[in-house]
């Protein structure tokens, strides 16, 4: 049976007194011997679950459920029967109880037994007169951690109307004696928190209730529960659904995205009952996992407070039990042992302080927190700048409705003022939401900084040294805890949620650029000159630092701080908004409202009804332009769901099948594979007749062999583990898992000289003892370096983005005494006494270096001599037993530069930096007469200096303006598959479907997404807002150059998709041209994302089209075709004579249509074949590249054509320029180590190349 999607009603309970009980205190009442009402037991009176009626030939009943979770619950029914008449006329003063049993199906996971106590949690009383009704709320969580929710109203009614028709010695009740009322309740059961809404749908229960009779009581209950069950829940996104309940309507709100919790409570009731710092104590107890018992005088209270301190937590999620609502007989949950949350009534607050140990204790009512031993709470606050930045924010909220009605008149349209307060509502949760996920933001910035990816490796240690020492107590119990495990693997996963958006929008630009850096951490010296010379000596000024951008006012300019905020005027007059510089771009919500109810228990009515939905959907579809895809994908979601509950599978599977072009997000793989699983044979012959459904169903195929291949390591996706230093000897693959582990360092050539370093002179293994020495050092100088305080006289000769990463000890100098700092661009001198600086060198400025010896009495001191260019005297400095390692040092700094230099790959800076630290470390560490020696094997710049010299040709090293590596966080290279240049942007595809974005302004890295898990083949720019990438897996994914989101799909071929194409025609429609391998060709409405046409081509693996001139071009292994538009061949160029006995096959083409040529150039041949389109009859021209073994890629860019391809006398990449006109070489650039595998043209200004995995980086070429 298919799975059914989720509706709002899980079930609806009914609890109240057992009747009998109720009749013999009525008697005992009506007889005056009662002196007090007593408290009864409540037991379930009804439950009323889904699916309400059935066509007993349909499979699926028509109700949203979820049918397959259903236990049998018995239930004991008590009837009263009517008295028996004796012939005399009396009648028996006895009422027997019969019992029958009632099999009724439930929810699986509804647990009926404990329900009775929490809808009564203060027990069933009695009342001598009619009281106001009273809700409140519940959460269930299963054995899984998976919770529901629960809406509860409490309701009375006179007992002489529930016992209506009985009588008693002849005469009916007597109801002029004094009233008995008792309470019933009906308890709502969701899968999501819909609070507010089912609170509304009970309201208007009521309504019907109260005038009704009892022997439409149950009649009325389920009625209600079949009309709930006939509403859809909404899909994640920016549609929201209501309905009318009379005299009500009703407004379901939908969840964000997919990850996002639904949220339909009023989120600033914590900041009502608390004062800022109370709240950030019971948060911070929650993120420390404390035992918190909540209390207060309201049950519903308890649970909208706790729901919502959860909710401010997001994405960190509550791991332990959680109870909001303890009923008074399940208090001995609270001597539970380990971490939980529950909630009791105030009254019990002595007995459980009393009783309990180590409990928080929350007086919801008094805004107080307490603990069980003490008064006060001595645990660790949250750190102190993400504390301040909240109160500062939280200080603006507009926490008062009345305020937003001193303009407005009084409303007559109740639904319109509900309207009303929901908007100003919706606008606070937005702002509450936004500066909670600030809080957790600034507490857990810089996690992602210590993960280690590939071995799923959290380096707590260090993450703990770069907190504030004020702050560590706090985060060595949070790092303990399950919820921060359970962040730590999202992190892992590299989940895009609200946190990692907004850690990535917050944090400073300066960051950013450095992830893309091997260098180890230090402070930037535009950190440092922020607060001046004692920048990192104070910890209050040490605060920005910590938060990056997010603590400023980010609206206002950087050196508006935090102090513009809180300034003392009344929060409700301030004008600043509380969530300025955080907010998201949100689009537009847009609510469907659903059909009138029909009546809810006749199957042909609901039938009608599915369909009157199914039809207002359509519409609504139709409506909607193409551009809008979000709302088209919620509009086919819920359609989707409507056809699922009314039996139309194959239309479903079509509605679910258009999620992939609008936002494959949402698409419920689950329901969709259920769906599938159920068709009939006849519906999934049908469906094999249905193009698109036969690609549905393969794909659904596809994904679950996939699923059912990778279910032996799903573990790999939780674990997560800490780093710990190694305990036995290591050998090399070992010790570089440890190191990439650590952090230090994950380049794998790199790693392969250390262990050489640390094992030199002995067996082939590193000690555990080594090795913690050798981690030590490391660790001390990073924080040595992170001590460095340097006076603003010293700064400004600096560059902001400068690091200090050594400090020799104070010696003397022929330019004074002082120390020597290095950095990532020089050397200076830092004088003694009053701190001062002088110019030593910068390393590219660097003639000689050399290690000497200075005269001193009668000794000869070891001493590091610098020439630098443009000076007539030399630097000396009396390192004495340093000097051996500051040469190696700068001579490897001074080779890194060079080559840098000449290669235009700051990327050999940054690896020459990390040799020459680790040269240190490894001195530190060895400690014996071979550890210069040891660490000469470090120097890996200064050795390529002097055994090969890197020259760089003239000619490429004029052409050469800059090298990026997108491959720079990995443990090796990756080939640069594709490169693509949009208007500001550059975009490389590297491996899997790993994408990154680059300003082409800066070459920094601004975005990285995952399309997909296979190598992309092509990208092209469609328009302003869409990339098209054609995927291995063939699939054409499309992102969002504005949201930077992947959430649409073309899923139309069969095979690995390899060519894209662009009608670029002015006069004609938008049309896009797709090719895959096996010989398809589509053609695509680029507005609505449709197949317009088909064409089969047999070919040898077809790898690229072009439209040029109303034909169509397509390149093959084995030949190059020309179509016409209908798909047609015109005609067809094969592989020159001379090629096609060899294993040469076409690699790319180049159309030039203004010179009526087609040049193509071939994987094994290192020549360009230039073809006269117009006509073929003509000998085609040959240009011979120069030792070139093949060619992979060629453009147009000016007037002329570069050709990216792979040396004949080595691997090396090259790239050959040629003149269009001449079909005479220009130039012959060697700029890469391994073959050219992509060419893109930035505006004809710069040309970019991308070589394969021996170099995996990317050139930028000026054009001339």
């Amino acid at each position: 049976m298919a799975e059914l999607p989720s509706g709002l009603l899980e079930a609806c309970v009914v609890v109240g007194a057992p009747s009998d009980k109720l009749r013999d205190i009525y008697q005992l009442q009506q007889q005056s011997k009662l002196k007090e009402l007593p408290l009864l037991e409540a037991e379930v009176l009804q439950v009323h679950a889904p699916p309400f009626v059935s066509n007993s030939s349909q499979l699926i009943g028509p109700a949203f459920s979820r049918v397959q979770r259903r236990k049998s619950f018995i239930k004991k029914k008590r009837r009263d029967r009517p008295a028996e008449v004796l012939p005399n006329g009396e009648t028996t003063n006895r009422t027997e109880v019969s019992s029958a049993a009632e099999d009724i199906s439930v929810p699986k996971d509804l647990d009926l037994i404990a329900l009775p106590q929490l809808c009564f949690p203060g027990g069933l009383q009695l009342a001598n007169e009619q009281r106001e009704d009273s809700y409140h709320f519940l959460v269930f969580t299963d054995l899984f951690g998976n919770r529901t929710h629960g809406v509860v109203v409490q309701y009375y009614r006179a007992v002489q109307s529930c016992l209506e028709g009985a009588v008693q010695n002849g005469h009916r009740w007597n109801s002029s004696k004094s009233r008995l009322y008792t309470p019933f309740a009906m308890c709502v059961i969701a899968k999501f928190p819909y609070y507010n809404a089912l609170k509304d749908c009970l309201s208007c229960l009521l309504v019907q209730l109260r005038p009704g009779r009892q022997a439409d009581f149950e009649e009325t209950i389920k009625e209600f529960s079949a009309k709930l069950s006939l509403v859809p829940l909404p899909p994640p996104g920016q549609l929201h659904v209501s309905f009318n309940l009379r005299p009500l309507n009703v407004v379901l709100p939908s969840r964000e995205d997919q990850d996002s919790p639904v949220i339909d409570i009023d989120l600033h009731l914590p900041f009502l009952c608390f004062t800022h710092t109370t709240l950030l104590q019971v948060l911070s107890c929650l993120l420390q996992e404390q035992r918190l018992v909540f209390f207060s005088a309201d049950w519903a209270r308890l649970t909208l407070v706790a729901e919502s301190l959860l909710l401010y937590l997001q994405p960190l999620s509550w791991q332990q039990p959680y109870v909001p609502v303890l009923a008074r007989g399940m208090l001995d949950f609270l001597m539970a042992p380990t971490a939980f949350l529950m909630g009791c009534h105030i009254s019990h607050f002595d007995e459980v302080a009393a009783e309990t140990e180590e409990l928080i204790l929350v007086n919801v009512d008094e805004g107080i927190i307490q603990s069980s031993w003490s008064e006060t709470i001595d645990l660790p606050a949250i750190p102190q700048a993400a504390a301040e930045s909240f109160m500062s924010r939280a200080e603006c909220l507009q926490l008062h409705y009345d305020l937003e009605l001193c303009h407005l008149g009084a409303g007559t349209d109740a639904n319109a003022l509900r309207c009303q307060r929901r908007e100003w509502q919706t606008r606070l949760n937005t702002q509450i939401q936004n500066i909670a996920l600030e809080l957790v933001v600034n507490i857990f910035r810089g996690v992602q900084d210590f993960l280690n990816h590939e071995h799923r490796v959290f380096n707590s240690e260090e993450f703990l040294r770069t907190r504030e020492p004020a702050d560590q107590s706090f985060y060595k119990k949070v790092l303990e805890t399950h919820i921060f495990h359970s962040f730590l693997r999202d992190r892992l996963n590299r989940k895009r949620d609200t946190f990692s958006r907004m850690e990535q929008n917050t944090r400073n630009h300066a960051h950013r650029n450095r992830a893309m850096t091997e260098s180890p951490r230090r402070p930037l010296m535009s950190d440092l000159s922020r607060t001046g010379y004692s920048s990192y000596s104070s910890p209050n000024d040490r605060l920005s630092k910590r938060l990056g951008a997010s603590l400023p006012n980010l609206d206002q300019p950087a050196n508006d701080t935090v102090t513009t905020i809180s300034s003392n005027r009344p929060a409700s007059l301030r004008k600043i908004t509380p969530d300025v510089g955080l907010k998201f771009h949100l689009k537009a919500v847009k609510v469907f409202r659903l059909p009138e109810f029909p009546p809810p228990l006749a199957f042909h009515y609901v039938q009608n009804y599915y369909s009157d939905m199914v039809s207002s959907l359509g519409k609504a579809i139709n409506a909607t332009p193409p551009d809008e895809s979000a709302l088209l994908a919620r509009y086919h979601y819920l359609r989707g769901l409507v056809n699922t509950v009314s039996n139309r599978r194959l239309d479903a599977l079509e509605d679910f099948q258009s999620l992939y072009k609008t936002d494959s997000d949402i698409f419920p793989s689950q329901m969709v594979k259920s769906l599938v699983d159920s068709l009939p044979e006849g519906e999934r012959l049908q469906a094999d007749r249905r193009p698109e459904l036969k690609r549905l169903i393969s794909q659904v195929k596809r994904d679950q062999e996939r699923e059912h291949a990778r279910s032996g390591n799903w573990h790999e996706e939780d674990a997560v583990k800490r780093f710990q230093l190694p305990k036995k000897y290591m050998q090399l693959g070992e010790f570089v898992k440890c190191i990439q582990e650590s952090g230090i360092v994950k380049d794998q050539g790199t790693i392969n000289r250390l262990f050489d370093a640390l094992t030199v002179g002995h067996q082939k293994q590193v000690g555990p003892e080594l090795f913690r020495v050798f981690y030590t050092i490391w660790k001390e100088t990073e924080a040595e370096a992170q001590e460095v305080c340097l006076p603003a006289s010293v700064l400004e000769h600096i560059e902001p983005s400068e690091c200090v990463f050594k400090l020799s000890s104070s010696v003397k100098t022929s330019r004074g005494v002082g120390k020597i700092a290095m950095t990532q661009r020089r050397l200076f001198l830092l004088t003694d006494g009053r701190p001062g600086y002088v110019e030593v060198a910068q390393y590219r400025d660097l003639q000689e270096v050399k290690v000497s010896s200075a005269p001193f009495l009668l000794l000869r001191i070891p001493s590091l001599k610098l020439r630098v260019q443009g000076r007539r005297e030399t630097f000396e400095a009396n390192l004495k037993t340093e000097t051996e390692l500051w040469n190696l040092m700068v001579k490897e700094m001074w080779a890194g530069r060079n080559i840098a230099d000449q290669h235009k790959d700051p990327q050999y800076m940054q690896q020459a930096l990390t040799n020459a630290l680790l040269m240190d470390a490894v001195v530190g560490s060895l400690q014996s007469n071979k550890a210069i020696y040891a660490a000469s094997k470090l120097a890996h710049f200064d050795r390529i200096k002097m055994e090969v010299p890197m020259m760089v040709p003239k000619t490429t090293a004029e052409t050469l303006k800059h090298k990026i590596n997108p491959s720079v966080e990995l443990a090796a290279p990756q080939a640069v598959d594709v490169l693509l240049y949009t208007p500001g942007q550059l975009w490389v595809s590297v491996s899997m479907g790993k994408v990154m974005v680059f300003d082409a302004s800066s070459w920094s890295l601004t975005h990285t997404c995952h399309v997909g898990n296979a190598r992309l083949n092509c990208m092209l720019g469609v328009d302003k807002d869409q990339i098209w990438m054609g995927s291995e897996d063939s699939v054409i994914y499309i992102i969002s150059m504005v949201a930077m989101v992947c959430n649409r799909q073309l899923t139309e071929h069969r095979a690995e998709v390899t060519g894209l194409a662009l009608n670029t025609d002015k006069y004609s429609q938008k049309v896009a041209y797709s090719c895959s391998a096996e010989g398809s060709v589509m053609v695509w409405d680029v507005a609505t994302l449709q197949v317009k046409r088909q064409i089969h081509l047999s070919c040898d693996r077809l790898q690229s089209v072009y439209s040029c001139n109303g034909t169509l071009w397509c390149c093959s292994r084995d030949n190059i075709m020309e179509l016409w538009r209908n798909g047609s061949t015109k005609y067809r160029l094969n592989l020159p004579e001379q090629q096609r006995d060899s294993t040469a096959t076409f690699s790319s083409i180049l159309l030039l249509p203004e010179k009526e040529e087609l040049w193509s150039v071939c994987v094994d041949s290192g020549e360009v074949c230039i073809w006269h389109i117009k006509d073929t009859t003509k000998p085609y021209h040959r240009v011979a590249l120069q030792d070139c073994s093949g060619c992979n890629c060629v453009i147009k860019v000016k007037n002329q054509v570069w050709v990216g391809g792979v040396g004949r006398s080595s691997t090396k990449g090259k790239i050959y320029i040629l003149d269009i006109e001449r079909h005479q070489i220009l130039k012959e650039l060697h700029g890469h180590n391994d073959k050219v595998t992509a060419l893109c043209s930035a505006e004809d200004r710069y040309v970019l190349s991308g070589a394969g995995k021996n170099d995996g980086k990317v050139a930028i070429w000026k054009v001339e």
